[in-house]
């Protein structure tokens, strides 16, 4: 199983966006895939169960209580479930701190289930935190989303920082997938400053699709769908079909 955490601690450039639709788009071609929400937020699962009527989450995976096969639900789009996130979970960073697995309890759950899926997708907090690094240390590969803004790169090097710790110890087989950049305007200067200053920072690493700023894509997770279904014409529902084309090929 390929295993994808999508990451960055700053908040509001597209992660929950990003792991919604790629994993609906893994799905749609045809790959099993588990959609793991570990951000306390819950918008992942949101957009497909009603979170209020669930018995276990995420929350109780990390801190123990369950497995991961026990809170897998399946979703309306064919070949795509969820291991859904409640606000608990904000509240299990200070159940792992201090214990001897702490880093590994993701990973230690996933390995059951690695040969029912082909693909996971993991949507993390932003923040570097004991959550962030569970997925981090649980995947193979890591995807990037960064807006397309004045800020782009802030925390950036904190990221990568933290990546790199953990390749030398704790999940040396961490791979860069790439970084994809969001919410981009291409009439603007500033889009085009944006996208040379995270290739310099990414090169090769930068997926040549990008995401454009779109109404449909904001709205699409309040009807709870992902873009395919809500607005299967838009011009999101396009990048991220061809975003997924490009991780395939990178994978």
């Amino acid at each position: 199983m390929t295993i994808i955490a999508i990451a960055n601690q700053k908040g509001g450039v597209g992660k929950t966006t990003t792991a919604i639709n790629l994993a609906a788009a893994l799905a749609m071609r045809g790959k099993r895939t588990l959609l793991v929400d570990l951000d306390p937020q819950a918008n992942s699962s949101i957009t497909y169960l009603d979170v209020r009527s669930l018995e276990r989450s995420m929350y109780d995976v990390l801190a123990g209580d369950a497995e991961l096969r026990d809170v897998i639900q399946p979703t309306r789009l064919e070949n795509l479930f969820l291991a859904p996130s409640r606000i608990a979970l904000a509240k299990v960073e200070a159940k792992l701190v201090g214990e001897i697995d702490g880093h590994f309890r993701l990973k230690d759950r996933m390995a059951a289930v690695t040969a029912e899926f082909d693909f996971a997708v993991i949507d993390t907090p932003p923040a570097l935190g004991l959550i962030t690094v569970n997925a981090l240390v649980a995947a193979t590969h890591l995807l990037v989303p960064v807006q397309s803004s004045y800020f782009a790169l802030e925390g950036t090097d904190d990221l990568l920082e933290t990546v790199e710790k953990i390749r030398s110890r704790p999940n040396p087989q961490l791979k860069l997938l790439g970084a994809v950049i969001t919410l981009y305007d291409k009439r603007t200067t500033l889009a085009r400053d944006v996208q040379k200053a995270v290739s310099d920072v990414f090169g090769d690493r930068v997926f040549q699709t990008t995401i454009s700023k779109s109404i449909r894509l904001e709205e699409s997770p309040a009807h709870k769908e992902s873009i395919f279904t809500f607005a299967p014409q838009s011009s999101g529902a396009f990048e991220y079909y061809r975003l997924c084309e490009e991780v395939i090929e990178r994978v």
